[in-house]
């Protein structure tokens, strides 16, 4: 485990906190924001130290603001690379089978809504606000489609990419781009966690692989995928001692196999 002055990681019990450590910048993401954040998550899917990861930014101001544009260096890219920094993470995140939730303590702006979208869960403060602002600087928010083009209605999502205007939490809410505002964003990442936490990690791992896989497939093709799935499933430790728990009416103690 790595605690850089730019990402710092706290293990909380059964949850692994990154947090960006760039309140200065508005945590605004550089390489070692991003390395710190990818380690982390292919780190925690190899060794199941942790049930679930939260992702969130120092101060309450912002959570992240995308791209550092003080450096001048943002949209520099090492040209014979194929694969960058930033789509890397997403590629991790993608690819990641415990839950990344994302408490967003402020500002989520630009490459911020990248790192928000590619969560699986998100809560947000209610003085949170959302946007793509890219135009205004003479860009376009690119690599963060990827992950908001599922996210978002494809009105909502033009009107935010071609105006470059800030929304709100609740404007985000109403769009389905959060799961919860909150006054107190601790309060409902807390009461998040605990619905989350009791349940069976291998149903969850498992059920992550089976709700990714499942996404771009057609009907026939995710009915065939899922019937095989189901199988699977069943044939795990913690399938037998969840079945066994409601029989007996006790609560079940999961292996996390």
């Amino acid at each position: 485990m790595t605690d850089s002055l730019e990402l710092s990681e706290e293990q909380r019990g059964p949850v692994l906190w990154l947090t960006i450590q760039r309140e200065e910048r508005r945590n605004a993401m550089n390489a070692a924001v991003l390395g710190g954040i990818s380690a982390a998550i292919t780190r925690v899917n190899r060794t199941r130290e942790a049930q679930a990861i939260v992702i969130t930014g120092a101060g309450s101001k912002a959570f992240c603001a995308g791209a550092d544009l003080q450096t001048g260096n943002s949209f520099k890219f090492d040209h014979s690379e194929p694969n960058q920094g930033f789509a890397n993470t997403l590629r991790v995140a993608r690819a990641s089978h415990v839950p990344l939730i994302a408490r967003v303590n402020g500002a989520c702006m630009a490459g911020g809504m990248g790192l928000m979208g590619m969560c699986d869960l998100v809560v947000a403060a209610r003085h949170a606000i959302f946007g793509l602002p890219e135009v205004k600087v003479g860009v376009f928010p690119a690599q963060v489609l990827s992950v908001l083009g599922d996210l978002l209605p494809r009105r909502v999502l033009n009107e935010w990419c071609l105006t470059g205007e800030p929304v709100s939490a609740e404007r985000a809410l109403d769009v389905g781009l959060v799961n919860g505002v909150a006054d107190n964003v601790d309060d409902a990442l807390q009461a998040l966690l605990d619905k989350l936490l009791d349940k069976s990690p291998a149903a969850i791992r498992r059920g992550l692989y089976t709700l990714k896989q499942t996404e771009h497939m057609t009907f026939e093709q995710s009915l065939a995928f899922t019937e095989s799935q189901i199988a699977l499933f069943a044939m795990t430790e913690d399938a037998a001692e969840g079945q066994l728990a409601f029989r007996e009416k006790r609560k079940p103690q999961w292996t996390d196999r």
